[in-house]
């Protein structure tokens, strides 16, 4: 059993460090972004609303419109 497992390695000995190297490098990768990304000073995602509510002012004989104008801000 042994012997079968050393012949197989010494057959496939370029194609088994091919393998082995992309994982590693594939996982340094992940790694390194990852850590890239964690440490990255990021500002948060600001979500602003406007919001227009119209009100009618009557005086006697005149109409006037007033506009009010308000911002919800949304932080995350």
């Amino acid at each position: 059993m042994l012997q079968k497992i050393k012949e197989f390695v010494k057959t496939y000995q370029s194609d088994i460090i091919l393998v082995i190297g992309v994982i590693l490098i594939s996982l340094l990768s992940f790694a390194l972004g990852y850590i890239v990304a964690k440490t990255q000073e990021k500002e948060p995602i600001k979500i602003e609303y406007r919001d227009t509510n119209i009100r009618m002012h009557t005086n006697d004989t005149n109409i006037s419109i007033i506009s009010i104008n308000s911002y919800i801000s949304i932080d995350s």
